[in-house]
Formats: C-alpha cells, structure tokens, sequence
C-alpha cells in the first residue's frame, strides 16, 4: 500500500514541479546554444586562417570583411533586393514542384499500373542534372521569371515524388482494408487514411526538397538574371569580389536553415495533427 505522504514530502513535491515544468522549456535553449557551437568555432577558424597569412585576402577575407561587403550592400539597397528576388523564387518554386510531386507521387504509388507505365520515366529525368535543363529551358520559356522558377520546380518535384511515391506503396493493408470497410474509397482514403500514415516520409521528402530548391536556384539564376544571391555569385567571381561571393553563400545558408526551421514547425504541427 502506498504510503500517504508527509507534509514535508508534499512540500517537497510542491517545489520540485516548477523546475520539472521548466525543464522541457530549457532542452530547446540548450540545444540551440550547442547547435551554434561548430558554427562559431568555424568563424574563428576562418578569422585565423585569413588573419595568419595561410590565405591572401583575396583567396579568403576576414569575416569583417565581409560583414562590410554586406553593409555596403545594405546601404545601397541591393541586399534586401537580392535575398527577396531569391527567396521569392525558391518560394514559388518549392511549390509548384512539391505540389507536383505529391500528385505524381501519389499516383505512382497508389496505381501499379502508374508505377509499371510512368516511374521508369520518371526515374530517368530524375537523374538528369539540374545544369543540363538550363539550356532546354532558355529555347523553351525565355530569360524571364518563368524559366528561373521552372527549374527551381524541378529540383523540388524529385525528391517528394520518390519519398511519397515509395511509402504509399509500403502502408499496411489491414489498415486500408479497415477503412475501405468504413466506406473510405478513393480521394477520401488518400486523405483520410493514406497521405496521414505516411506523413513523416512526406515531411521528410519536403525537406529535401527545400534543400534541393536553394540548390536548384543557383543554376536558375544563371538564365540571365540581372539580380539575385545566385547572380552575386557569378558577378562576385567575375569581378574578383571574393568579399561579396562569401557573403553569398553564407546569405545562402542562412536562408536554407531558417526555410528548413519553419518546415519543422509545419511539421510538429502536421504530426500532431495527423500522426
């Protein structure tokens, strides 16, 4: 039999539930401190290594420098301009291509015949690099927006397309016999049933497709982009501003992690919803 507690081990009790409380509270804290860990002993290590004389100023500026090749920018306006034409196409593009990737993904995967017919060619475009449509989509739509944002659908399509595709054809059949004997048929077992159980490799292959989206976008700016962090790139290499090409990237990711960061919070709200 339990016993019954003293009033000094209620007490006890008593206190000890605000920090229990406060405990979960500080795990996203602390993780988030040790994730900035490698990334600051990164920054000391470049400040060294250009500081030391291991690499010219040239080869590799000191992170001041580059911090004052983007307040230049800043200051004139092409900054704000340059990472908002680009999240803009990484945006647009993530989409269509997911949108997309999640109708052919669930096609494939639901139909055998669709799989039999339609995922070997599929598989073949899939491995095609991104630079090799860059010349196809010049002849074909132009230098313009439409060109820059259809490649950047490209890269997001594949990877939502293989995960959905492939963890449909996995879910467990007790499970769609079951609902199929409730009255679920068609689009209404799709998302009732089927796209909730697979909703972690769905979650899974959106991420990759936000990656590959800013991966994807750097070739797409090269279809003659007057602006973008992708066009700073090539301009920045072209005219020897290696300042202005380290910005770039580290603009570059940045913007790939806090894209990812508000996937996750999608996320935990999809799992919570449907998991």
């Amino acid at each position: 039999m339990t016993q019954p507690l003293s009033p000094a081990g209620e007490a006890e009790r008593v206190e000890d539930a605000p920090a229990a409380a406060a405990a979960p509270r500080r795990r996203p804290l602390l993780r988030t401190v040790l994730g900035l860990l490698l990334p600051a002993a990164l920054l000391v290590l470049w400040h060294m290594l250009s500081t030391a004389g291991v690499f010219s100023a040239v080869q590799l500026p000191a992170p001041l420098a580059v911090l004052e090749a983007g307040i230049d920018l800043l200051a004139g306006g092409d900054l704000w301009t340059h990472v908002g034409i680009s999240t803009q196409r990484v945006l647009i593009g993530f989409l269509i291509g997911a949108g997309l990737g999640l109708v052919a993904g669930s096609f494939i995967g639901l139909s055998r015949w669709g799989s039999t017919l339609v995922g070997p060619t599929i598989g073949a475009f899939r491995a095609v690099p991104s630079l090799a449509w860059v010349p196809l989509l010049l002849l074909w739509i132009g230098l313009g927006e439409d060109s820059k944002v259809t490649l950047v659908a490209i890269g997001a399509f594949f990877p939502v397309y293989t995960t959905v595709s492939a963890a449909l054809q996995h879910v467990d059949r007790n499970l769609l016999e079951a609902a199929r004997a409730f009255g679920l048929h068609g689009l209404r077992l799709l998302t009732t049933v089927q796209l909730p159980a697979v909703m972690p490799s769905v979650i899974s292959g959106l991420r990759l497709a936000l990656a590959q989206a800013w991966l994807f976008l750097v070739a797409a700016e090269l279809l003659g982009a007057s602006m973008g962090l992708g066009w700073l790139l090539t301009d920045s290499q072209n005219n020897g501003r290696t300042d202005r090409l380290l910005l770039a990237i580290v603009l570059l990711a940045v913007l790939g992690k806090a894209s990812d960061a508000l996937l996750g919070v999608f996320e935990k709200w999809a799992v919570k919803k449907w998991a």
